[in-house]
Parts: structure tokens; C-alpha cells; sequence
């Protein structure tokens, strides 16, 4: 199945100038759902690993079906003041803003390995932000997989040490 084809462009969203890749077409269609997470989690055959980590909420949407899937905890990773018990945040740029991202200290184990999914990788960002936060903890991450990844803005370079699989390339 051709889920590339499902994926609608939003001109200007967030803001002017941004051109958004809207995967609601995807969510809604579930032929392309289950295609999505297959693909996914078909990167992650040879990989082992204890968590699945996905930050919010396009990350929840493809990590908690993968990690049901292949019997693992998904850890998430939210917005700042988002999680009830004590946290680890950290800041970042965005390639429309900053942000800050936060996740439990006890969300796993110093030395627990890690796979992270997501649905984009545009700048970066967002991406080395989770890294840094995890290896702070402890923990080691050990591939990225996403969704859709927009290969013009180089969000790779960011994350160079990285294990990184992209399912959809523009």
C-alpha cells in the first residue's frame, strides 16, 4: 500500500510559510493505520530493546500499538507540566518556536535500551532533545524510527550517532 499518497499537504500551518504533512488522512484510513505501524515496526525486527518511547502525541499514536505488538513499555514523553509525578525536562528550538519536553525520572533503568518512535523528523529538534533527555537518565537509545521525514531540512545532521530509519522521505 502506497501510504504517501494519503498524506495531505496544509500550507501555512503552523504558521505562514510552514507546510504541514497531515497523517489524519492515514489515521482514518485503517488499511493505511495498520500498513503505517506495520512498516514501523518492521524496522525494528533485528533490534533489541526494553521501551518504546514516544513523545507527545503523534509519537503515542504509532509507539503504543508497536510496543503492544512486540510486548514492550511505552514511556512517554510530553509537554512541560504534562506528567503528574517528578520529571526531567529539557528546551529546545523548533523550527517554529521552543519548546520543553519533560519525562518521569523512573521512567526506566540507567543502561535500559530504548527505541524511539515518531512521526516526523523535520529540523531535529524535538529529536535531539529526547536523546539528550534519555542519556541524562541513563538511558541508551538505540534506533529512531519515523514516519515521515522531510530530507531537505536535514534533521539528520542533529543526531549523526543516531540509528535512524524513515519510512516516507520528501
Amino acid at each position: 500500500m502506497d501510504i504517501k499518497n494519503l498524506i495531505r499537504d496544509v500550507a501555512d500551518f503552523p504558521k505562514k510559510g510552514i507546510v504541514f504533512k497531515d497523517i489524519t488522512t492515514i489515521l482514518k484510513d485503517k488499511d493505511a493505520l495498520r500498513a503505517a505501524i506495520d512498516l514501523m515496526q518492521d524496522s525494528l525486527k533485528e533490534v533489541e530493546f526494553d521501551y518504546v518511547i514516544g513523545p507527545e502525541s503523534r509519537g503515542f499514536i504509532f509507539g503504543v500499538p508497536i510496543a503492544y505488538n512486540m510486548n514492550k513499555g511505552f514511556i512517554p514523553i510530553r509537554k512541560a507540566g504534562k506528567l503528574p509525578y517528578k520529571t526531567k525536562s529539557i528546551s529546545y528550538e523548533l523550527e517554529y518556536g521552543t519548546a520543553e519536553i519533560e519525562i518521569h525520572t523512573d521512567a526506566f533503568e540507567p543502561g535500559d535500551k530504548v527505541v524511539i518512535i515518531d512521526d516526523l523528523l523535520a529540523t531535529g529538534g524535538t529529536s535531539k532533545a529526547m536523546v539528550e533527555l534519555i542519556e541524562a537518565l541513563g538511558g541508551k537509545v538505540v534506533k529512531i524510527v519515523y514516519l515521515i521525514e522531510l530530507e531537505f531540512l536535514n534533521g539528520r545532521k542533529l543526531m549523526e550517532n543516531q540509528n535512524i530509519d524513515s519510512i516516507i522521505k520528501y
